[in-house]
């Protein structure tokens, strides 16, 4: 039976790096796990693996879909159970295999399946529009902080279509989101195997400085200008492209709205820990400790 391991951790902290070492070594290709950078128009903005670095390893879904197009956790759980059984990695020499990103709910998908939540009526669906556009989104954040505390903890409270339909599953079933991502695992034909990194908090946060001013430097500002049109879309609701909109609405200025990106990305950073530390089947490791990591996974 194959293995399927799992590298993740916090934004920034060097996920990238650590998985070519690995897919080199291993001589297997690297199956990403980042929901932004399925999207080939955010190449910068989302710190997709470069040219470079994709010859050193082949990837997979990474620029592979446009923004404009629909995709959701539970495509993308078929799509990799799929290509885990695909003739392109049943011939390869190796029985690992390999995910890389931060997304949680994208590793949750393949390792674990995605839960039978309900279809939401249509009148709950229209209300819950209603009041996001009399209340606010703040006004809703505070509603789910009081019918499903665990979820408001972790979700992205500034994304208004995740607060809405955790709310919607609330208000339908009369239980919390949260009940209805603690069903049990669905069987996969492959061993799982979970590790995470992470690094000091103050190291991590210099990381994430650096990495908006390099982006900023890439042309990140270009980017987000050429796709402003588009801003409605889901997929360009991101931290990063959020903010340089509004510098382009006027609402801020470029430093100030560079300032932001970097603590919304920080916010994010401690929102992927606080999930991540919730599985004890994650093995934490710093990104430096490569050879600590292979020694574990001959262990397993």
């Amino acid at each position: 039976m194959d293995t399927l391991i799992i590298i993740t951790g916090p934004t920034a902290v060097g996920k990238t790096a650590l998985t070519i070492e690995l897919a080199r070594y291993f001589g297997i290709p690297v199956i990403n796990a980042d929901s932004r950078q399925i999207y080939r128009e955010l190449r910068i903005g989302t710190a997709s693996p470069t040219a470079e670095q994709q010859q050193l390893a082949r990837h997979y879904f990474v620029g592979t879909k446009h923004i404009g197009d629909y995709y959701n956790a539970s495509m993308y759980e078929q799509e990799v159970l799929q290509l885990l059984q695909s003739p392109n990695l049943a011939s390869l020499p190796s029985s690992y295999r390999l995910l890389s990103g931060g997304s949680m709910m994208y590793i949750d998908a393949v390792c674990n399946g995605i839960d039978d939540i309900p279809t939401i009526r249509d009148d709950i669906r229209q209300e819950m529009k209603r009041r996001y556009q009399e209340e606010g989104l703040e006004a809703l954040c505070e509603d789910l902080r009081r019918l499903d505390p665990e979820h408001y903890a972790i979700v992205d409270r500034q994304n208004y279509r995740r607060v809405i339909h955790a709310l919607e599953i609330c208000y339908q079933t009369g239980r919390t989101y949260t009940s209805f991502r603690t069903q049990q695992r669905k069987p996969r034909p492959f061993h799982i195997i979970k590790i995470g990194l992470n690094r000091d908090r103050e190291e991590l946060y210099d990381r994430i400085n650096q990495r908006v001013d390099q982006m900023m430097d890439s042309g990140m500002l270009e980017e987000a200008t050429a796709l402003y049109t588009q801003r409605h879309l889901n997929a360009l609701n991101t931290v990063g492209y959020k903010e340089l909109f509004d510098y382009l609405d006027g609402r801020w200025s470029l430093a100030e709205a560079v300032e932001r990106i970097k603590g919304n990305t920080r916010r994010y950073a401690r929102k992927q820990l606080t999930w991540f530390k919730r599985d004890p089947l994650i093995r934490w490791f710093h990104p430096d400790q490569k050879e600590e990591i292979l020694k574990y996974l001959s262990t397993i």
